[in-house]
């Protein structure tokens, strides 16, 4: 019986040890569910609000590369007015600073000869030079005709005059003297037809021409005044004829 005494309080103590430490290893384990309850829950909240945040990452992406698309093509939209704007302007302006530069520069380079007819470059350059060196050797053709022909006009008008003055001289000894001694002078003092010189010497002195031949001379007295009268108008058509 002091056995059962002495152990009974023993064997509370150790069976509330026991119980006391089985309802803490209990609890423990109870709360260590709880925790990894927790744990789970939070890991899920936080994976939760991870996908979250990554949604609205991504969207918040999206957001500023489309910003940024539109803001890139607002800003060429400008720059493409602003180049037309420029265009337009420097076209105009060009336009207008051309309008009078374009038709002087190009009278400028006709007056030069750039621009030319070929039909009226070729009469200018091969046709009139021609033209004219025709005209300038017919010219002195002409002059050198006319003065061969004045050298003849003088050679006889020289001629005449001495014709016209043998025919005074035998004129005057007829009016002093018979017809037939008159007509046997002449014969006698008449010398062979002079021949024409060449065109280019000049016409002998009036002193060295021969006369004509006098066998047109008459001894009638009366065709001798014939003569006498018509020798002063023939004289008056020389001078004519030599200017």
């Amino acid at each position: 019986c002091d056995l059962d005494v002495e152990v009974k309080p023993i064997l509370e103590v150790i069976v509330g040890k026991t119980v006391e430490q089985s309802l803490l290893e209990v609890m423990e384990e109870e709360e260590l569910a709880n925790l990894r309850q927790q744990q789970r829950a939070f890991e899920e909240l936080r994976n939760a609000e991870l996908v979250e945040q990554q949604r609205l990452e991504e969207q918040e992406r999206r957001h500023k590369e489309e910003k940024e698309r539109r803001m890139k093509q607002q800003r060429e939209v400008l720059r493409k007015e602003k180049e037309t704007a420029e265009k337009i302007a420097a076209r105009a302006f060009a336009q207008s600073y051309l309008a009078d530069l374009v038709p002087s520069v190009f009278g400028t380079l006709s007056d030069n000869g750039y621009f030319f007819d070929p039909v009226e470059r070729d009469v200018e350059q091969g046709f009139l030079p021609w033209l004219m060196d025709q005209v300038d050797e017919q010219l002195e053709r002409n002059e050198h005709s006319r003065m061969v022909l004045d050298g003849m006009l003088r050679e006889v008008v020289l001629q005449r005059l001495a014709l016209y003055a043998q025919q005074d001289a035998v004129s005057i000894k007829a009016d002093s003297r018979s017809p037939s001694a008159v007509f046997n002078d002449v014969t006698a003092t008449t010398p062979a037809p002079a021949t024409t010189t060449s065109t280019m010497e000049s016409p002998a002195p009036a002193s060295a021409a021969e006369p004509a031949p006098a066998a047109t001379i008459e001894e009638d007295p009366e065709a001798e005044a014939a003569g006498d009268n018509a020798a002063p108008a023939e004289e008056e058509q020389a001078p004519a004829a030599e200017d």
